[in-house]
């Protein structure tokens, strides 16, 4: 679904904003983030208001996630390094995810020995020269499998073992195993815009980081200081949601869940979340006072109408008699 043309544009199932009011939101967005990689940019394209860039997404899971893992056999895609879960994703033309045919062969190199410029293709320690711009990270590949058995590690295999282990959000990630959990509340980004509803924006999300768990376990949520939690749906747009909600992240942020481990929460309930049990049960307590009071305003009005409705009945049934 697109944005729509004209003054209203779509910002969810039945729900628009106005063209001015989006591009005065979008102003106010691009001030508090001046000089920074987080400003937006928008655009016409056959009429329709486009905006693009980078939306901040925090990791919010409780259960551990599957990254995709190959063997020695396949091109080896590393898991992402500590830079990577913090910088943009990869996109082609018109934002579409770049598909994992287009990522480049990544060479199988010894770590301790020059690459060879005789017989390219031939022996251990041959390299193939890869494009510069490829997107993803180079790394050579693990002697896990290939090391003889009860050999020593050297020095220098030992380094190269050392050089497997990625760090994500401050926590070692072994490329020998294929799980892991981001740690709560750190920050990642993804280049979108805002013609994207939420499911493409999940599916970009795990694509860019070659998680293998499918996109129906997950769910965007706008969460509040106030603790109000509320799901974004599948029509919704995200960064439209995001422009709207205002660019400062201690007040709201957009955090990727677990959609069986969170519940929403309105705005109503958030309130009173955050007060200490005595103060909870006072309100309950005045509230069950209240409660009594207006059943017994009902009980008198009813018992007033009751006792009039009886007396009018005995006035009608004693007409008759009475002629």
């Amino acid at each position: 679904m697109e944005l729509g043309g004209g003054d209203a544009v779509p910002c969810g199932k039945d729900k628009f904003i106005s063209r001015n009011e989006l591009l005065l939101h979008l102003k106010t967005y691009n001030i508090y983030y001046e000089g920074q990689n987080l400003q937006l940019r928008h655009r016409e394209e056959e009429g329709e208001l486009i905006v693009e860039g980078l939306l901040n997404i925090s990791w919010g899971l409780r259960r551990p996630i599957r990254l995709q893992m190959q063997d020695d056999n396949q091109r080896i895609r590393p898991p992402p390094s500590s830079s990577s879960w913090h910088s943009g994703c990869n996109l082609g033309a018109h934002g579409s995810v770049l598909k994992p045919s287009t990522l480049p062969d990544i060479p199988v190199t010894d770590g301790d020995t020059a690459p060879s410029t005789e017989n390219p293709g031939k022996g251990a320690g041959t390299t193939r020269i890869l494009d510069p711009e490829a997107p993803q990270l180079m790394r050579t590949r693990s002697d896990v499998g290939v090391r003889p058995r009860g050999s020593v590690r050297t020095p220098g295999e030992q380094r190269r073992l050392r050089r497997h282990r990625f760090s994500i959000n401050g926590h070692f990630y072994n490329h020998k195993t294929s799980v892991f959990t981001p740690a709560y509340g750190s920050v990642t980004n993804v280049r979108i815009n805002s013609a994207m509803t939420t499911p493409q924006v999940l599916k970009l999300l795990l694509n860019k980081f070659k998680i293998e768990n499918s996109a129906e376990e997950f769910a965007l949520y706008m969460v509040h200081t106030s603790g109000e939690k509320q799901k974004l749906r599948g029509s919704d747009f995200p960064l439209l949601a995001r422009i709207l909600q205002g660019p400062c992240e201690q007040v709201s942020k957009v955090f990727l869940m677990e959609k069986d481990q969170v519940e929403e929460v309105t705005y109503d309930v958030a309130q009173y979340i955050k007060f200490e049990m005595p103060i909870l049960r006072s309100f309950i307590q005045k509230l069950e006072e209240e409660e009594d009071r207006e059943v017994k305003k009902l009980k008198h009005k009813y018992s007033i109408m009751r006792l009039m409705i009886e007396q009018r009945l005995e006035e009608i049934s004693e007409g008759p008699t009475a002629m």
